[in-house]
């Protein structure tokens, strides 16, 4: 399948890449060290290219202005020679026999080609060349040059043959002075097809020889990564099964080197953290054993003193109004610890992992209208107005009825609390995939550190402040407990004088998983928060392990 460059895999196989690149160390040395090694390697190859280059240039020119100076000597003597003759020449003899010469000097295959040229003569004078040469491979500036300096000079050029053949080469040229013709100009043609072939030769093996290095450089920056990241990803892999409970996990040691003393020093760590793990837990277990023990242990006693009130407070109109005062806040009393001996139990059972689910179909917003009507008393009470905001379609959801019953009563509790007698807002609502229940009190508010800590067993956001309704300190903790039995969400907003809102969140059916809430846990009359600045909420998440009935 062809992938235009505007395709959307484009944008997702460069992020796969860019998230390899970043979780991958062994990538990253591997590709930087090829990297570094082709710029380090074209480098070189061009350095060494350069100095061959020079090198075969040089020494064909130097060969070229020697062989070029010789012969235009031996020129001049057949020159000479011809002149001071008995007989009479012709021009054109001349030249054939100064060409004729300066060729058998040139070898077989000849090493280079021979052009006489008429200069300053009468324009009537014969010219000659070798090996069909053309007489366009001597540049026309260089003609004028070697005319008007009188003096040998050389360039690079472009041998060219009648026949359309054309190699790169040097020509050397000199003027030559022939009696009664006058002036020549005689042009050596050396080609550079043997350089030009050592070079090719060079540059192929340069190449051929990077290639190698490169790849051999390659492999030896995977190898030797290798035994720095193989540690490293041991490492990384027992620190993961060390997080996920299985504490006997060491790294395997090698060798005495640093890598070693790396893994002593963390299999040291590990050991060590064992050790405060199981310690911790056994703490862990000795008071969740002690919470259990004293709850049921109390409950015996519980239930004499209960008894005993409960007949002192019946009888209550008979005694004095102090007498009568005390029966009262004893049976306000015993109701607080008995309430504070059913948390501490509730407790106790999720540290246990004895926790289960019943779950039935329910309407959602029936449970929250029965939990609303239970605490409106309790509102009434502190002059706080409850205002619930039901949709037209029921919210069914399946559950444990009297778990999210509880969650609904420990919220509207908490924000009767802590409204400061102002309205209640209470919203339901669902999208088929979760459902949510909104409760929005308008009082003290909670500060960005309270959020982190407001789902802690026995915290409070004001410690000093008078409790009226008698919790016990543990109502939200439960809350949190059993929407994560729900494998659902509970969440929390606050603002100083702005009050709070607490969300909670239920898959409409157990095997689902939330992904978003059909309530928004800002409340809309407060501005959005800048980008960027949004604090982290606390939240029960799904929590797979705990089990279902």
């Amino acid at each position: 399948m062809t992938v235009s460059p505007t395709s959307p895999q484009t944008p997702k196989a460069r992020r796969s890449l860019i998230s390899l690149w970043r979780r991958s160390l062994l990538l990253r040395v591997t590709a930087t060290t090829l990297a570094l090694s082709i710029v380090v390697m074209t480098i070189l190859g061009f350095l060494l290219i350069s100095r061959v280059t020079s090198g075969l240039l040089d020494s064909a020119q130097r060969t070229a202005v020697t062989e070029a100076g010789v012969g235009l000597a031996d020129a001049q003597r057949i020159a000479g020679a011809a002149a001071s003759g008995t007989g009479t020449a012709s021009p054109a003899s001349v030249v054939d026999t100064i060409v004729a010469s300066l060729a058998s000097r040139a070898g077989t295959p000849p090493q280079y080609d021979v052009l006489l040229l008429a200069g300053d003569t009468d324009g009537t004078a014969p010219e000659r060349g070798t090996n069909l040469v053309s007489d366009t491979s001597v540049p026309d500036d260089m003609r004028t040059t070697v005319l008007e300096t009188q003096r040998q000079s050389w360039t690079y050029t472009e041998i060219r043959y009648l026949d359309g053949r054309s190699v790169p080469g040097i020509v050397v040229g000199a003027p030559l002075a022939v009696t009664d013709v006058g002036t020549y100009e005689l042009y050596y043609l050396f080609p550079l097809t043997d350089e030009q072939s050592t070079l090719d030769l060079v540059r192929g093996a340069v190449v051929g020889i990077g290639i190698l290095l490169v790849l051999l450089l390659g492999a030896i920056a995977v190898v030797v990564t290798r035994q720095v990241v193989a540690p490293v990803r041991s490492a990384a892999r027992v620190a993961e099964q060390f997080s996920e409970g299985h504490l006997r996990e060491r790294m395997e040691v090698r060798g005495e080197d640093d890598l070693a003393r790396l893994a002593m020093s963390f299999n040291d760590m590990a050991a060590s953290l064992e050790d405060q793990i199981h310690r911790l837990e056994d703490l862990s277990l000795v008071q969740q054993r002690f919470v259990s023990d004293v709850s049921h242990e109390l409950r015996t006693p519980l239930t004499t003193i209960r008894m005993a009130a409960d007949l002192i407070f019946e009888e209550r109109a008979s005694y004095d109004p102090p007498t009568a005062r005390a029966a009262e806040l004893l049976q306000t009393q015993l109701d607080r610890f008995e309430n504070l001996l059913t948390d501490l139990l509730e407790i106790s059972r999720y540290d246990a992992g004895a926790a289960v689910l019943d779950l039935d179909t329910v309407d959602l917003a029936a449970l929250v209208r029965r939990a609303v009507e239970s605490a409106r008393p309790l509102a009434e009470r502190r002059g706080t107005h409850l205002v619930l905001v039901t949709g037209q379609d029921p919210c069914p959801v399946e559950c444990d009825p009297r778990r999210v019953d509880r969650i609904l009563r420990n919220l509207l509790d908490n924000a009767v609390e802590h409204g400061e007698g102002l309205p209640i807002d209470i919203a339901v609502a669902g999208d088929g995939v979760a459902v949510a229940v909104t409760v929005r009190d308008r009082g003290v508010g909670l500060a960005d550190t309270d959020l982190i800590r407001v789902f802690d067993r026995f915290w409070r956001a004001d410690p000093a402040r008078a409790r009226q309704t008698g919790g016990t300190g543990l109502g939200l903790a439960i809350a949190l407990e059993d929407t994560r039995l729900h494998a659902g969400w509970l969440e929390a907003w606050g603002a100083p004088g702005e009050g709070a809102c607490f969300r909670l969140t239920l898959p409409c059916r157990a095997e689902v998983t939330v992904q978003e809430s059909p309530l928004p846990l800002v409340p809309l009359d407060q501005p959005p928060d800048p980008p960027g600045e949004d604090a982290p909420l606390p939240r029960a998440e799904a929590d797979v392990s705990q089990a279902r009935a």
